[in-house]
């Protein structure tokens, strides 16, 4: 990758639905319910939220077949509401859920660190044998699941944490990103055997720096073998207000300023409908997906020449409909021009009470009355 000549990763396209990832398709935002997965009415009124809130994917827990039965049921009440959001079944420990919710939903998690349980009696080390008979039990098992996806036109997500690496993997790998790459390759070799393609990948972590390593060891695993699916994107137990939402910014953000990222969920310990503005500005923040106003403004220092705060605030409430626009505001001409380059309109200080007015680098408004400013940027905007 050529860090200094910025391009999205290709991948290849998975149908999920009636919504599309990879390729060149938006990278898609999604968020997880967290009411029981038996409560159907509150898990319909969750989903809601997300959806409305700008969620492409909601997904939902199902730890055993009653619950994985009971997607329909959330799926269908959704349906007859109106919402044709695709969902998702997240399993973990138990195949047969796994293999149920593949008839219900577009597209199941399965984590295979937990897909099928360890062979082994003992805490003592994997031979040859053991480790690849360990393998084979674990190819069954998630053959005849991508059998029914294949029936049901269902993706799959092969999801591996940090923190359920297989003992198998902990035992040869240790507890490592390479642990968390050879994970998942040993799946995709699998999927391929099988031609099945309908496949998103995750490596996730609470260890934003762990995160990041691992997934970017895997784009250059399976650029070696040629593989090309698309990467879901996340930091587990990211945790909740400003310590969250930062480590997913770091860990998310630093990933898709590589050009890395099919689809983000942000994770934190909040309503998940507030997972989903968080995801969308992080979009913003490294133009991955622009999906409204961009403001530029200095942090003010004592050059400032008007009221910044309040300033900021007005232009705002004016501009904020014009999405994809990126104005800035700048307390003096210190800051003014050079530092708003990107901008494609800024307001700038340029004397007690006064302002000028930009289009691009170009100024071509001086000296307005502060009390007027705001009204000629509109009309430079609108012209």
């Amino acid at each position: 990758m050529n860090k200094f000549n910025y391009h999205r990763r290709k991948s290849s396209v998975v149908q999920i639905g009636n919504t599309p990832m990879g390729g060149d398709y938006p990278v898609r935002v999604q968020s997880m319910t967290n009411a029981s997965t038996m409560d159907t009415e509150a898990c319909i009124e969750q989903c809601i939220r997300i959806i409305e809130a700008g969620g492409e994917y909601v997904r939902l827990t199902a730890q055993g077949i009653r619950e994985a039965e009971n997607l329909k049921n959330i799926r269908e009440g959704l349906r007859n509401r109106g919402y044709e959001t695709p969902l998702i079944a997240d399993i973990h420990f138990n195949p047969a859920a796994a293999e149920v919710a593949a008839q219900y939903v577009e597209k199941v998690r399965i984590n295979p660190g937990n897909f099928v349980k360890s062979i082994k009696k003992d805490n003592s080390d994997y031979t040859g044998e053991e480790f690849e008979r360990e393998r084979l039990l674990l190819r069954e098992r998630f053959v005849h699941f991508l059998n029914i996806c294949k029936q049901h036109n269902t993706a799959v997500r092969i999801g591996v944490n940090h923190g359920s690496l297989s003992e198998r993997m902990m035992n040869r790998y240790g507890d490592t990103p390479l642990g968390m790459v050879e994970s998942c390759m040993e799946l995709l070799r699998i999927c391929r055997e099988e031609n099945f393609y309908q496949i998103v990948i995750s490596l996730k972590a609470s260890n934003t720096v762990l995160m990041i390593n691992a997934v970017r060891m895997l784009v250059e695993r399976m650029d070696a073998e040629d593989f090309h699916f698309p990467l879901h994107l996340g930091v587990t137990e990211a945790g909740e207000g400003e310590d969250g939402r930062i480590k997913s910014a770091v860990g998310i953000g630093s990933l898709l300023a590589d050009g890395i990222g099919d689809t983000i969920r942000v994770s934190l310990s909040e309503d998940p409908e507030k997972e989903i503005p968080v995801a969308f500005a992080i979009l913003q923040a490294t133009r991955t997906r622009i999906t409204k106003t961009e403001y530029i403004s200095c942090p003010s220092c004592g050059r400032t020449l008007f009221d910044l705060q309040k300033t900021i605030k007005k232009i705002k409430e004016a501009t904020s409909h014009l999405v994809g626009l990126k104005i800035a505001v700048m307390g003096c001409i210190v800051n003014g021009p050079g530092e708003m380059a990107d901008a494609d309109f800024g307001y700038v200080g340029a004397g007690l009470g006064r302002v000028s007015l930009y289009k691009g680098k170009t100024c071509v408004l001086k000296n307005i009355p502060e009390e007027q400013a705001v009204e000629a940027l509109l009309a430079l905007i609108e012209k």
